[in-house]
């Protein structure tokens, strides 16, 4: 087919799909989105919850737990032991197919009753705090995370260890605020680093050793402030560098965010790449318009994906998977899920269910199963009746789609309405990627969610806390430290916060001050500093004035270079943007 334009059915404004995505939707067999890619996203990113968490009562065992849901759902919450025990049976909300109504009016119905899962923990020790995590051990309040030991206050952290307050880190160890880094190790407000050791306020480093307040470096060690040193005289600097004071961090952040200003900026985040466009993106293949991707090939419209391979629109996906559609949150070994949420592990040919697990197969609008097969809305089928039943189904929804209160219409291939997912705006992972005013939410039909009051009784205040962390004694663990911004600067702040002690050992082993921002608050300035989510054309900024070059340019000897892009950077921001030419000449 040839390329077509159609208009959202949500924000009206024009998108288009290519000859190569109409292969894809004819091979998977849904009709092609009438919904823009971006729109499609914040769609299924209210179907998600990564930081907001609650205390209330598990509705099996009453024990007090930790859950992404508040006490006052109408549908029941489950403690992880109970929701995977013996005690009861999802089986027991199935009902049969309505054909006089419409397919999400029913599954609407059937989420509200089946119980769910307190925090999606799969396969994990030790981490009770967490949620969105896999194989994961000794962790506190990591969000999205897999493969992880002894790792605290991330997002987005894959097969790492000893990781504390980072953002889209994979194999790395002992780090401290690091953004968007890969394969590295010992390494403190890092951003962009790969296959790094031993770096302190580095940028754009890749195969660098022992580096500090240095930018655009390609294999090079003993580089202080962007000049080369022999060993000794790197060691006789370093020497006098202390990252364990508070008040000299704050003095070396901002000399440092003056270096990266007038850093070169390569339009594309990579390491890696093949035939890729999008952002953050390393080891990727033929994928398109992704972001935080990464080792994954032939997939478009993803963000947060890693280990994948034919993909389309799927948020936080990892660990093997193929051929999946409209998801969010998928993978860990997972084939053929369609327009689904929170599908993992083990599942094949899934559509439409939300919270199933363990080897699901064959299912088309359930909810809470695991280890089902042939089920429609929580009812079991055979084969022939399932089968049979699905095509009837699908055909349903084409005659009878379900209107929201918008009046937009949901047929067979589009993802869940916003406005029957389990969470609001403001308690879901849209609001960290998407954020909205109440007014701006409810006008665009998204719910909001009842604010919770944080009366918290602080026993010391940020300004009192010891600047140094050697003077840090055992018993802050024991004290509520008030945050500094005290809710005025996020929406989202707590006001106070505690140190753990397996963190205060970390930040002594790393020689860091305690922070003096509640988690919250530090995890909202990591999410700042990324790149929107977004694509612009734009030219290269190379002409010799901009930046002082290094080397002429042959595609380019004189004036400005004529290349343009596709880039996540706006061209209302300040950074220097160069093509890939142009960055190579420069830095590689």
């Amino acid at each position: 087919m040839n390329r077509e334009s159609r208009k959202c059915q949500n924000c009206h404004q024009e998108f288009w799909i290519e000859p190569e995505d109409f292969d894809f939707y004819k091979k998977i067999d849904v009709p092609p989105p009438t919904w823009c890619p971006e729109c499609r996203l914040i769609r299924r990113l209210l179907w998600r919850d990564d930081q907001t968490l609650y205390k209330r009562h598990c509705d099996l065992c009453k024990k007090e737990i930790i859950a992404m849901y508040p006490a006052d759902v109408s549908f029941p919450v489950y403690c992880r032991a109970c929701w995977y025990s013996d005690g009861w049976d999802a089986l027991a909300y199935g009902r049969d197919y309505d054909f006089s109504r419409p397919f999400f009016s029913q599954f609407s119905d059937l989420m509200q009753v089946t119980p769910q899962i307190a925090l999606q923990i799969d396969r994990s020790t030790n981490s009770d705090y967490c949620n969105q995590i896999t194989d994961c051990k000794n962790c506190y309040l990591l969000t999205s995370g897999s493969d992880c030991e002894d790792c605290q206050y991330g997002y987005r952290i894959l097969n790492s260890k000893s990781v504390v307050d980072a953002f889209a880190a994979i194999r790395c160890q002992f780090c401290y605020q690091t953004l968007q880094s890969m394969d590295s190790a010992r390494m403190l407000f890092a951003d962009r680093c790969h296959d790094s050791l031993d770096v302190v306020f580095g940028f754009d480093l890749k195969g660098c050793q022992n580096c500090f307040m240095s930018t655009n470096l390609r294999h090079k060690s003993y580089v202080f402030k962007n000049q080369q040193l022999s060993k000794e005289e790197y060691k006789a600097r370093m020497a006098q560098i202390d990252t364990g004071s508070y008040a000299k961090l704050r003095e070396y952040e901002f000399e440092f965010n003056e270096i990266k200003r007038k850093s070169l900026y390569k339009f594309i985040i990579d390491n890696h790449i093949v035939d890729s466009t999008g952002d953050s993106l390393g080891n990727t293949k033929n994928c398109k318009d992704c972001f935080f991707t990464s080792d994954t090939e032939d997939s478009r419209f993803c963000m947060l994906l890693f280990n994948a391979k034919d993909i389309y629109d799927v948020n936080n996906g990892c660990c093997v998977m193929e051929r999946c559609y409209e998801c969010s949150t998928t993978g860990v070994h997972a084939y053929d899920v369609k327009l689904s949420a929170d599908v993992w592990p083990e599942a094949r040919s899934v559509s439409y269910s939300q919270s199933c697990r363990n080897g699901v197969s064959d299912l088309f609008g359930c909810v809470s199963l695991r280890k089902k097969q042939y089920c429609i809305l929580n009812k079991q089928y055979s084969r022939q009746e399932y089968e049979e039943l699905v095509l009837r189904i699908i055909k349903h929804m084409t005659e009878m789609p379900y209107v929201d209160k918008r009046g937009l219409a949901y047929q067979y291939g589009e993802f869940f309405p916003p406005e029957i997912s389990l969470f609001a705006h403001n308690t879901s992972t849209a609001k960290d990627f998407y954020p909205l005013t109440r007014e701006e939410a409810e006008k665009k039909g998204y719910r909001w969610g009842k604010e919770e009051s944080h009366d918290y009784k602080p026993t010391v205040n940020a300004a009192e806390l010891p600047d140094h962390i050697k003077d840090a004694k055992d018993e802050i663990t024991k004290e509520i430290i008030a945050c500094l911004h005290d809710g005025k600067r996020n929406e989202y702040c707590t006001k106070a916060f505690r140190i753990i002690p397996d963190e205060l050992n970390l930040y002594r082993r790393m020689n860091v001050p305690l922070p003096r921002l509640c988690p919250s608050c530090r995890h909202y300035q990591r999410f700042r500093s990324r790149n929107p989510l977004k694509l612009w054309e734009r030219q290269c900024l190379c002409d010799y004035k901009v930046h002082k070059n290094i080397v002429s340019h042959p595609h380019h000897p004189t004036g400005r270079c004529p290349n343009k892009f596709k880039t996540a950077y706006s061209s209302e921001r300040s950074e220097i943007v160069y093509c890939e030419q142009c960055y190579n000449a420069e830095v590689v």
